[in-house]
């Protein structure tokens, strides 16, 4: 695939959210034709939840954008907390490539231990995290794949990082969710 040139993709991101109080948090979507914003999507996940990864299936299934998205990204694995995307899952029933995107190398050992300790489903959502592989360093991103290879992703981070390191699209959607959910954008990805 890294001789393919992905140019409409859609980068998510979760807006932020009360940890004692919230239910669900908001997801949103940026879509990208090449380097131009193309639309978004706008839904939610279960604070803490296991829904994230058909969430963001059915979003990207119901929107006029599905037939000709090439890839998504998502700023970390997990959305809403601890609700952990199955990226290889995500990957097969869109039949696209995911990529999960980090602005520094995650601590595992402190995630595994929160999950394990705090969340009571954390064994499987820790499981979904390992089964993604590890974090790679790209540029000046940490990332993990699926349904791409390394130097295709490193393609990608390249083409679409335009404003810093991460790309427009997880970029966009980070600003359009707390925008979304606190009426003004701010913050880096």
């Amino acid at each position: 695939m890294s001789e393919i040139r992905l140019s409409n993709v859609i980068g998510f991101d979760d807006g932020p959210f009360d940890r004692d109080s919230v239910s669900s948090v908001a997801v949103v979507g940026a879509v990208y034709a090449g380097t131009r914003f193309d639309g978004a999507l706008v839904g939610a996940v279960a604070k803490d939840g296991d829904d994230a990864t058909e969430r963001l299936a059915e979003l990207i299934e119901r929107s006029r954008f599905r037939d000709h998205l090439q890839l998504v990204m998502m700023e970390g694995i997990a959305l809403g907390g601890f609700n952990v995307v199955d990226i290889h899952e995500l990957s097969e029933r869109l039949e696209l490539p995911v990529l999960v995107l980090c602005r520094r190398q995650p601590d595992l050992g402190a995630i595994r231990s929160a999950l394990l300790s705090r969340v009571p489903t954390g064994d499987s959502k820790w499981r979904r995290i390992e089964a993604a592989g590890p974090m790679e360093p790209v540029g000046n991103v940490w990332l993990q794949r699926a349904g791409l290879s390394r130097e295709a992703a490193a393609a990608v981070v390249e083409r679409f990082a335009v404003h810093g390191h991460m790309p427009e699209p997880v970029r966009v959607a980070h600003l359009l969710a707390r925008a979304f959910v606190t009426g003004e954008s701010r913050g880096r990805v």
